[in-house]
């Protein structure tokens, strides 16, 4: 019997990177996964991989910047499995609506663009938001668990990413908010903070030299995370009956990072 047994679990961002090693992580564990991103052919991997495997998973293309698809999504998973247990609010899109990037990049502070901003919270905090808004009603008569995603550069500050940093941090904050006010109906609402290497991640290492290296020297443990082997776990124990006393919380999957001075 797997730990999520008869759940149904939406996975954003699920393409790529963590969101693809969660989406799998869930159909090995028994839920029925739907896979949701922006492009319709790792979609179509994803649920490609989670099937050969036994497992059971549809594609929804979504973007999660906007508001109706997300909510699409999430009637659209509704209507096929009949309920909705988990969802997981991975998805973070950057640079601008009309010029996509892989990561952050670095921008001053005080010749941050507006159009990053809005983006970085448009697909970031808001999204998480909207989908939260969006399942809330399919879970408030049985329970429920929702994962959302923080970073380590909100935490620390990191230089030229203010966007980002500010809505991982307004992440952590809706995060706690919503356990509070949602725990009268059994539904727990935690976030993740990974150091892990992504394909964003490796962008960014890729376009300032060294600075991996760098980072992985402030990591007691030495190293980035690896999607497959650090992170499904963890999403699944939060995921499933073995964290249902646990809400509101900040679960730092990061080498012990956040010890760094």
């Amino acid at each position: 019997m797997g730990k999520l047994n008869g759940k149904v679990a939406v996975v954003t961002g699920a393409g790529r990177g963590i969101g693809r090693a969660i989406a799998l992580e869930y159909g090995r564990e028994g839920a029925a996964v739907v896979v949701a991103s922006r492009t319709p052919s790792t979609v179509e991997s994803v649920v490609g991989d989670i099937q050969t495997s036994g497992g059971e998973a549809i594609g929804i293309t979504v973007d999660v910047g906007e508001r109706e698809q997300i909510e699409h999504m999430i009637a659209e998973t509704v209507a096929r499995y009949g309920r909705l247990d988990i969802l997981v609010n991975n998805a973070q899109g950057f640079g601008t609506k009309a010029e996509p990037a892989g990561s952050p990049g670095h921008i001053a502070l005080e010749d941050f663009p507006e159009d990053t901003w809005d983006h970085t919270f448009q697909t970031g905090l808001k999204a998480t938001l909207f989908g939260m808004q969006s399942a809330f009603p399919h879970m408030r008569g049985h329970g429920g668990k929702i994962i959302n995603f923080g970073s380590g550069n909100g935490i620390g500050a990191m230089k030229g990413t203010a966007a980002y940093n500010a809505t991982k941090e307004a992440i952590r904050s809706l995060t706690r908010t919503a356990a509070a006010e949602w725990g009268k109906y059994d539904i727990c609402v935690n976030v993740i903070i990974p150091t892990m290497a992504t394909d964003s991640a490796e962008a960014f290492f890729e376009a300032r030299p060294g600075i991996r290296e760098k980072l992985a020297q402030q990591i007691p443990l030495r190293r980035f995370g690896d999607v497959d082997r650090d992170i499904g776990p963890v999403a699944v124990f939060l995921a499933s009956s073995d964290s249902d006393f646990i809400t509101g919380q900040a679960i730092h999957v990061d080498g012990g990072q956040i010890l760094r001075p």
